[in-house]
């Protein structure tokens, strides 16, 4: 890595292919000389941060970039796309292979290009085992494997636990620079960068490393560097993995595209053939064997970059054309540059110690100890948990000192078999247990049950007396012959260590102990090791003849015996047979069918069952076992999740009669045995006889119930491929729809309950357990109530943690999982504390383990362990103190058992002190009696790097007496869903299994109420006397006629009125029609949040309370009538339907003038007929009779004959007095009137007037009289019921865009000015064309002069005077630009995420070549894959989360002229477009700067604008400068006026209102 300084400048690179690397690697021309640049000593390597290294010395400086003119530097933009997430790592290399090939039939037409492709697959750990199943023969390179770990990182640390970390293979593109001699930059005629719009897109290499392909040759050289991307590469992150193959081709560097396939091909060809089976369990067994066979050289001094693509672009780095972004530096990993070259760091430490001498052992003991420890080692295990003893001493010795052995020791046998029980659950290996003899070995027997039971794989190794030590009273010495019973899987006593029999006897015994405890099913093995005396290192004779035949053993790293297992492709099984079949089609036809999921141990699993849930589209009960009951949601709203349906409140809904008549299920799929709700279990029971499917790797039987029909023996992945390829009818019904409603409900009413209850109660806690969990973390959840709570009351939140998937998997995955061990093959309560801490060490997390206090105090020796830390992350142990067990309070017995027993003999009260004894052993120690204490003990400890154990008070009555408010309130919620629910008169089969019914219009009219007293929530005036209820009646027309009413009254206390209120109503407007709702949102109150958001695409909380209120009544409303209620239809009881006339109603009033003479009922004839006509809107002229009351009779029969659907005007033209007015205003109150044109003939008049009738006002004589600037004068009529005609606003989309967008924010603005929107060259309708008859000729270039030309002549064709310009981006720096060089044209401008342009030379060269890169990838591949590319990048994280992301991608799309897009975005580059910064300072037309919460990046540029225009102005006096104004828009990022409209329609209103104050000042 480059050590970035201000000023030392990077050369830029060149790219040139060698032929001999099959055109895989492109690298610096070998006559460039380089002059030197920062030199890193070795010492300097020992640093893990590259941007923290030390004693670096500048020397001559490079060359000037300043010197390249354009045509210099060329740029390939890399278009990624993005596919499905894959079932297996097997599946997601087919499916890239399949696009490739697709490619080929139509390859791309240019001469030059970079194209990814990459896939999300199953999460665990298979990089390093990639890399090791390639063969010796690789003709494939670079090749390589870099580790993650970035604590310590060891040779043991690959074989201890999981090791995430980047498989590559192949070099699609690589940079190098392997000259270093002074002097200055030698001819460069062409440098080609990659640009790189990915944030997924990484490269990797070295610095200071000479990579010589011509000599095959790596060394030490300061300033040299070598970087690649490979053309296979797995990436793999805690919550994701992803595959991305990569192809790059340029005919000037002699790699053509079928030369840059034929490369990919290679590379995907071998590591297709060589990769980790899916199924194999254990991951570490072959590991060893492949590394001691690299031909690699250690060296602890090399770090491997790795790093967002390299990526010339703009000044994100000072003066630095060349960014390397995110750079991490890893000190684990191992390169293979050649077949005999390659570089390793943290991998070999012990290879060389492994070929060790066993001749030169003391005794026959110790001989047969280390075979046995090292074939362990060569099997996978190489955890060891030792407990002390004499007579296991040569076992312990010899794990001791094994170079890749880690070791742990207790003095209590019992929790290190737990322990060991812990470390396999987590890491799916086993470990091996080494105790003495006698009772020791019994301590052994409750782990072993329990690792029995739910098949967990574990080796007990135990030492025993000699044959003639049994039996006759020795010292410490039972029967350990089949000590464990049926609990093991194998048992061998091993005879004493002789050399009379052959070692190979170890071996094989060992070999096979270890197959059977990883087959299924999984378990426990036990080989009893009788050793006779000496059992130290004494020196005693031995014959190596017992070594005879272990001469190849010792030779390599491998097993004496390999078991294989024929594995069976997941892509070519194509046909179902027998039984199978028959399972296949019971889930086809089904028309009620559940997903089960019990316990599931695995990642790869959970991701399987995943995929499967959303395929089946079935309901989904998910055992907190499962990995899946707590989710971290990608959704801003917990309570509704796509894609996948989740049930997880039924165990409470069950609590309900009616609830368990409704749940009745013709099939049942359940993956992973046990199930840890006992209601779920019973309402299983009675929807037999049913078809029941059981999937699961064992072949027991788990069938308490006797009621399984078909039990199938296979992973969760076998089943899912085989369901993943059928297809399934989505038979959506109502009955799923009530299920749906019914958990929402339920779980809200739990949630609610939970949260309002004071106190901090056991239920509370699991509620909260999984916020303080990540996909980076794990739960290891107790026994007894802890775990039942979790089940019961567990609550799934928002990730907060936005990363990969996020972006990969939101569109097809809902959520990330979380991890959650326990135990419970025999569920007993011993041991948890033990096995949490093994767990910690076998999965690699942290883990946050909660246990109560009983489980607590049966393993405190578990803290033993706990101190000793090793090799693990921190984790967090959670106690629940009740003092006693809780669980029986909750029991039958606790209701007929007095007391006292009660307390002796089930609750086993305690006062034992938990922080005494966390003190004993040196453990820090929290208590918490609060909900804030708990929040911030948990904060405390999941960022420390410190065990913690938390203490959490709580008290058995109590708890009982809230469960028991839990089930009672629980039971209510359900009964009142399915009540309301069983009153919709829904069809049985309905749309996604709910009714559905889509909005047909919304309308709004103004009302006003005279009040005898102020309203209590405004502020009283006392020279007030007469007071007003004012707002506006929302109108809500569904699509079968039915019709919802709301009001909405603006709230003084929330600083709401009526203009900012009516602007939100013009808004919904637009955007309510289409809108889809169903039945069951009234029932829930969040709900509507998610509705808003999901169906409006705008933040809940951007809504005024009081349109919120207005809204949800008329939805409410709505619903009620369409169910035949009559809720709150009292509002408008004289409306009847005019579906009819609405349908004909368009989004742009058309209006009609008449006059208002003659009969009342003749004027309202000719409305009518200009009605049916297709007028919308009719402006009526009155003030011409001599009686007012005569015009309001002639409004009021127009009313009654048109409806209440069309807008109404009237034109007084300044005719009447303000008496006269005042009295036509009061008759025609209720005509719900748009507005009335200059009623008064005093000007003075206009504001009481308004303040008195209530009307709106509009103002046209008023402002043509002025003789002056209309605006100075309109300023002192600013009022909410008033209305100029004359504002323009002028709104300009950003690239990609198109006028459309604006609509919805114009209609809100609409009311207060006049509004255009256009579309850019390029864009939406806007053609470029060419003008004469040459061809061939090229067109001018589209600069921002230009266009901002263009708009001027536009603007001056619609009107004479001044606009206000809105832009976007693109359409935010052609705003800029005309609001600093066509200051009287512009009024002043508001800037949405704009950009003034880049200062920097070189910056402005490089945005150049980008963005020229970026426009013939654009014509090159299309626009779909150019779309999927550009909104990829970091800049648009925010947006990809937004509801309505797909249909603005989509509306993008449908851009016809493609070549004038990629026009635009190279002429209009930001590295084209002058730099607008110096101009700043002159700034003479007020701007508002408005930029994303969430959008970093333009933060700062709006930061240094803000400074440039309000304090580094050259007149800081000037008026102009005080008008300035930059504001930061909440939960957005960059196209905030997508994200978040309401906002912007607020902030461009209160901007023109400023402009108008301005002026009259």
């Amino acid at each position: 890595m480059l050590l970035l300084r201000d000023n030392l400048s990077i050369p830029f690179l060149v790219l040139k292919p060698k032929s001999h690397l099959k055109n895989h690697v492109f690298h610096a021309k070998k006559e460039t000389q380089f002059p030197r640049l920062p030199l890193f000593r070795k010492k300097d390597f020992l640093s893990c941060n590259l941007k923290m290294v030390n004693g670096v010395r500048f020397d001559v400086p490079v060359m000037d970039a300043n010197e390249l003119e354009d045509g210099d530097l060329m740029m390939e933009t890399c278009i990624t796309r993005t596919l499905p997430p894959a079932l297996t790592l097997e599946h997601g290399l087919q499916g890239i292979k399949e696009v490739v090939e697709e490619l080929k039939l139509n390859p791309p037409c240019s001469s030059s290009g970079v194209l990814r492709f990459q896939v999300a697959v199953p999460p665990s750990a298979k990089a390093l085992n990639w890399f090791c199943s390639q063969p010796e023969s690789s003709g494939v390179f670079p090749l390589f494997f870099l580790s993650k770990e970035m604590n310590s990182p060891t040779c043991k640390s690959l074989y201890l636990n999981t090791a995430r970390g980047v498989f590559g293979i192949g070099a699609a593109v690589s940079f190098t620079n392997s000259s270093c001699v002074p002097g200055e930059l030698g001819s460069i005629k062409r440098l080609r960068c990659l640009s790189n719009d990915s944030i997924l897109m990484s490269t990797y290499g070295f610095v200071d490393i000479n990579f010589n392909t011509e000599l095959s040759s790596v060394k030490h050289m300061a300033g040299s560097f070598y970087f690649f991307i490979p053309l296979i590469e797995l990436d793999e992150h805690d919550d994701i993995s992803i595959l991305a193959a990569t192809l790059a081709w340029s005919d000037s560097c002699l790699c053509t595209f079928e030369q840059a396939i034929h490369s990919y091909e290679s590379a995907l060809y071998q590591a297709s053939s060589h990769f980790w089976p899916a199924t194999e369990r254990c991951h570490s067994e072959g590991i060893r064997a492949a590394i001691r066979k690299l031909n690699v050289v250690e060296d602890k001094t090399v770090q491997m970059v790795y790093m967002n693509a390299i990526s010339l672009s703009g000044r994100d780095f000072g003066t630095y054309p060349m960014e390397l972004k995110g750079a991490s530096s890893f000190r684990q990993f191992c390169c293979k540059f050649s077949p005999t070259v390659g570089v390793a760091c943290n991998m070999l430490d012990c290879v060389s110690e492994m070929t060790y001498c066993i001749q030169d052992h003391a005794n026959i003991n110790v001989v047969w100890a280390s075979i046995i420890i090292e074939e362990c080692s060569r099997l996978g295990l190489t955890y060891f948990c030792i407990a002390p003893g004499s007579r296991s001493s040569p076992l312990a010795l010899a794990a001791s000192r094994h170079p890749l052995v880690t070791c742990i020791s207790c003095f209590d046998e019992r929790s290190l078999a737990f322990h060991a029980v812990g470390y396999a659950r987590g890491s799916q290996k086993a470990a091996a247990i080494i105790t003495t003899s006698g009772t020791a070995v019994s301590n052994l027997l409750p782990a072993v049950v329990e690792a029995s039971q739910d098949f967990v794989p574990l080796l007990v190794l135990s030492a025993d007396r000699p044959p003639e030590l049994l039996d006759c009273g020795a010292n410490q010495s039972i029967n350990q012959v089949n000590h464990f019973g049926s609990f093991v899987r194998f048992f061998f006593s091993l005879p004493p260590p002789t050399d009379q029999i052959p070692a190979r006897t170890v071996l094989t015994t060992l070999d096979s102990a270890v197959h059977r405890a990883m087959s299924s099913p999984i378990g426990p093995v036990h080989i009893n090791c009788p050793f006779r005396e000496p059992l130290d290192d004494s020196p005693k004779n031995w014959k190596s003849s017992c070594l005879e035949g272990l001469d190849t053993w010792l030779s390599n790293a491998e097993p004496f015996t390999k078991y294989i297992q024929v594995q069976h492709s997941y892509l070519y099984n194509n046909g179902t047979h027998g039984l199978m079949a028959e399972v296949l089609e019971k889930i086809q036809r089904v028309d009620k069918g559940l997903l089960l999921l019990g316990s599931i141990s695995t990642e790869d699993e959970i991701w399987a069952v995943l995929l499967l849930a959303k395929n089946l589209q079935w309901p989904v009960v998910s055992d907190i076992l499962s990995g899946v009951r707590f989710r971290k949601l990608l959704s801003s709203f917990p309570e509704v999740e796509e894609n996948i349906f989740f049930i997880d409140y039924l165990d409470h809904a069950l609590l309900s009669d009616s609830v368990r008549d409704l749940v009745q299920f013709d099939v049942i799929v359940q993956i992973g045995s046990r199930i840890t709700s006992k209601r779920i279990s019973q309402m299983l029971e009675k929807c037999f006889p049913c078809a029941y499917i059981l999937v699961d790797n064992h072949p027991c039987r788990h069938d308490p119930s006797h009621f399984v029909t078909h039990r199938i023996q296979s992973s969760a992945i076998e089943f899912a491929n085989i369901l993943l390829k059928a297809q399934f009818p989505h038979r959506s019904s109502k009955w799923r729809g009530d299920l749906k409603a019914l958990n929402m409900m339920v779980g809200q009413e739990i949630s609610f309950q939970v949260c309002a209850e004071h106190r901090l109660s056991e239920p509370y806690i699991a509620h909260v357990i999984s916020k303080a969990l990540s996909a980076e973390s794990a739960l290891f959840i107790g026994n007894s109530m802890v775990i039942r709570d979790a089940d019961m009351y567990g609550y799934n939140w928002t990730s907060e943690n936005r990363g990969v998937a996020d972006m990969v998997l939101k569109t097809e995955l809902p959520c990330k999982w979380i991890s959650v061990a326990g135990n419970r093959g025999a569920s007993g309560i011993d041991g948890l504390l033990s096995t949490a801490i093994g767990f910690a060490v076998g999965c690699n997390k942290r883990v946050l383990c909660v246990v109560g206090d009983i489980s607590f105090l049966h393993d405190t020796n578990g803290l033993a362990i706990l101190k000793q830390r090793m090799l693990r992350k921190p984790m967090t142990i959670l106690v629940i103190n009740n003092h006693g067990g809780a669980i029986f309070s909750l029991l039958p017995v606790a209701d007929k058992t007095e007391p006292r027993v009660l307390n002796q003999y089930f609750y086993t009260s305690h006062n034992i002190s938990v922080h005494k004894l966390c003190e004993a052993h040196g453990v820090k120690h929290l208590e918490v009696k609060t909900k804030m204490e708990l929040h911030d003990a948990l904060l405390l400890s999941q960022q420390g790097e410190t065990d913690y154990v938390i203490e959490v008070e709580s008290s058995i009555d109590a708890n009982a007496t809230f469960h028991s408010y839990l089930r009672k309130f629980a039971c209510q919620a359900a009964d009142h869903a399915l009540g309301i629910v069983s009153k919709l008169s829904v069809p049985e089969s309905t749309s996604q299994g709910c009714f559905h019914c889509k909005v047909h219009s919304m309308s709004y009219s103004l009302y006003r109420i005279s009040l005898c007293a102020p309203p209590t929530s405004s502020m009283f005036d006392h020279g007030c006397t007469r007071f007003y209820r004012e707002g506006f009646i929302l109108s809500l027309t569904l699509e079968d006629g039915h019709i919802g009413y709301g009001e909405v009254a603006p709230l003084e206390i929330c600083h709401e009125n009526l203009l900012d209120v009516e602007e939100q109503l013009r808004f919904l407007f637009h955007v309510m029609k289409g809108a889809s709702l169903n039945y069951f949102l009234p029932m829930l109150k969040s709900s509507f949040s998610f509705w808003i958001w999901k169906n409006l695409g705008i933040p809940a909380c951007s809504l005024f309370p009081s349109v919120r209120c207005g809204l949800e009544m008329a939805i409410l409303n709505a619903i009620a009538v369409s169910q035949g209620s009559s809720l709150l239809n009292i509002l408008h009881p004289h409306r009847e339907r005019e579906k009819e006339k609405s349908e004909r109603l368009s989004s742009i009033r058309i209006c009609a003038l008449i006059d208002s003479s003659g009969t009342p009922e003749e004027v309202a004839c000719i409305a009518v007929g200009l009605v049916e006509e297709g007028f919308t809107a009719i402006k009526i002229k009155v003030a011409r009779r001599a009686d007012p009351v005569e015009d309001a009779a002639v409004i009021q029969e127009v009313r009654k004959k048109v409806g209440c659907c069309i807008e109404l005007r009237v034109d007084a033209n300044r005719n009447w007095t303000y008496e006269q007015a005042i009295q036509f205003g009061f008759l025609v109150k209720d005509c719900d009137l748009q507005y009335i044109e200059e009623p008064v003939q005093d000007e003075d008049d206009i504001i009481r007037y308004c303040e008195e009738s209530g009307l709106p006002v509009a103002l046209d004589e008023t402002i043509d009289n002025c003789p002056e600037n209309p605006l100075n004068m309109l300023v002192k009529y600013s009022h909410p019921r008033i209305v100029a005609l004359g504002s323009l606003i002028v709104f300009l989309h950003g690239f990609l865009g198109t006028n459309e967008e604006w609509v919805p924010i114009m209609h809100a603005i609409s009311g207060s000015a006049r509004c255009i929107s256009v579309d850019l060259p390029g864009h939406g309708v806007t053609k470029i064309k060419n003008h004469g008859d040459d061809k061939d000729a090229q067109p001018p270039t589209l600069s921002i002069e230009i266009v901002a030309d263009l708009l001027s002549k536009l603007i001056e064709h619609i009107t004479p005077g001044k606009v206000t310009l809105v832009g976007y981006s693109m359409g935010a720096r052609i705003a800029l630009y005309m609001a600093l060089m066509f200051s009287d044209k512009i009024e002043g401008a508001v800037i949405l995420s704009g950009n003034p342009g880049l200062e920097d030379t070189v910056a402005r060269k490089i945005r150049r070549a980008k963005d020229d890169s970026r426009a013939r990838s654009l014509v090159t591949h299309g626009l779909e894959l150019f779309l999927n590319t550009w909104y990829s990048g970091g800049l648009w994280m925010s947006l990809r989360s937004h509801p309505y992301f797909n249909q603005t991608v989509a509306r993008r799309s449908l851009h016809d002229d493609v070549r004038g897009l990629a026009r635009v975005l190279s002429d209009l580059s930001t590295g084209r477009q002058p730099s607008l910064w110096e101009d700043l300072k002159h700034c003479k037309r007020p701007l508002m700067l408005i930029v994303g919460e969430k959008d970093e990046k333009f933060k700062k540029v709006a930061q240094k604008m803000w400074h440039k225009i309000g304090h580094g102005s050259i007149d800081r006096d000037d008026p102009v400068s005080k008008l300035h104004e930059m504001v930061v828009v909440p939960n957005c990022g960059h196209a905030v006026h997508l994200e978040n409209p309401l906002s912007i329609i607020r902030l461009v209103r209160q901007f023109l209102t400023r402009l108008k104050n301005a002026q009259f000042q």
